[in-house]
C-alpha cells in the first residue's frame, strides 16, 4: 500500500529523503512500493512538485533530490504501489491544481474501486474545470474536493477561515469512506489536512489507524531521523514542528490519529481538529 508523509514547521525545515529506504516503510511485502514516487514542498501558495513513476531505487532523479537542501514549512511526500490506474506520470502523487490564486496539493493512500460510479463528477458548470487527467480514484477524489471548496474560495475572496474549510474536508471525508481505505493528505498552502481512516497493516488486516500524528517543540536544532528520512530546522527562538506518517518513522510519541478524524495543520500546530483534539 502507498506511504503517505508530511512535515508542517513554525520555520522552514530541511527534508531529505531518500525515496529508496523511504519506500519500504509500511510496505507488506518485499520491495517496498515500486510504482512512483513524489514530494511537494510549499513556499506560500505556490509549490515545487517532483514525481516519477519509477521505483525510486532505478531513479537518476531522485538520487539528485535526496543530496538538494528544499527549505520549507509544508512538505507532503507519497510513495506509490499502484492499485487503480497504469503505473504513468499521470498517475503518479500527488497531484497538484490551481484554484484562487493558490496552488492545491492532495495524496491518498487507500483503495476506493466504485467512487467513480459512487460520485460520478458531473459535466458542466465552473466547477467542471477539474477533470483527471490519469486514471486512479486517488485523482477523481481530488477532483471532486476542489469542485466542494471552489464556492467557498471564491466567496471568501481570498483564503477562506479555517473552520469554514475543515467543514468542507470533513463531510468529503466522510463521503468516501463507505468506498474503502481513505486516507489522505490535503493542503492549500496555508493549512495542511490530514484524514485518518484504515489502511493494510502488517499482519495483513485492514484496520485502523490510518495516519499517525509526531508534535516536537524546542528551541536550538530539531532533528528527527529515520531510515532513508532526515527532518531538521534550526531557530534560537521556540518553534512547532509536526510530522505525519502512514506508520511510526523512528523514534519519538508518534500518536495513532482516530478512525475518521480530520485534523488541520498550521506552522507545526494542529489549529483545528474533528473528534478529540490530539495531545
Amino acid at each position: 500500500m502507498c506511504e503517505l508523509f508530511a512535515v508542517s514547521s513554525a520555520h522552514p525545515a530541511r527534508v531529505r529523503l531518500r525515496f529508496a529506504e523511504f519506500a519500504t516503510h509500511g510496505a507488506p511485502v518485499r520491495g517496498g512500493n515500486p510504482d512512483g514516487w513524489g514530494a511537494a514542498y510549499f513556499d506560500g501558495p505556490e509549490a515545487h512538485v517532483l514525481r516519477e513513476p519509477l521505483p525510486a531505487v532505478r531513479s537518476a532523479f531522485a538520487r539528485v533530490l535526496e543530496d538538494h537542501d528544499f527549505h520549507s514549512t509544508l512538505v507532503l511526500t507519497h510513495v506509490r504501489r499502484a492499485s487503480r490506474g497504469p503505473v504513468a506520470l499521470a498517475n503518479t502523487q500527488p497531484f497538484l491544481r490551481e484554484l484562487a490564486g493558490h496552488r492545491h496539493v492532495f495524496a491518498h493512500n487507500g483503495d476506493l474501486p466504485d467512487i467513480q460510479s459512487r460520485w460520478p463528477l458531473e459535466p458542466g458548470g465552473l466547477q467542471a474545470c477539474w477533470q483527471p487527467i490519469g486514471q486512479t480514484d486517488s485523482e477523481h477524489v481530488f477532483c471532486q474536493l476542489l469542485r466542494q471548496l471552489a464556492p467557498l474560495w471564491h466567496a471568501a475572496g481570498g483564503v477562506p477561515g479555517v473552520a469554514a474549510r475543515l467543514d468542507v474536508v470533513t463531510a468529503f471525508a466522510a463521503r468516501l469512506r463507505p468506498s474503502g481505505p481513505a486516507n489522505f493528505l490535503y493542503s492549500d498552502g496555508d493549512v495542511l489536512f490530514a484524514h485518518s481512516h484504515r489502511r493494510h497493516q502488517a499482519d495483513g488486516s485492514i484496520r485502523p489507524p490510518g495516519l499517525h500524528l509526531l508534535r516536537r517543540r524546542g528551541a536550538g536544532v530539531q532533528l528527527h531521523e529515520a531510515r532513508g528520512l532526515q527532518v531538521h530546522t534550526r531557530h534560537h527562538e521556540v518553534h512547532a514542528l509536526a510530522m505525519l506518517a502512514s506508520v511510526p518513522l523512528g523514534v519519538g510519541h508518534w500518536q495513532p490519529l482516530a478512525e475518521g478524524q480530520v485534523v488541520a495543520l498550521r506552522a507545526g500546530e494542529v489549529v483545528a481538529s474533528t473528534g478529540e483534539a490530539p495531545v
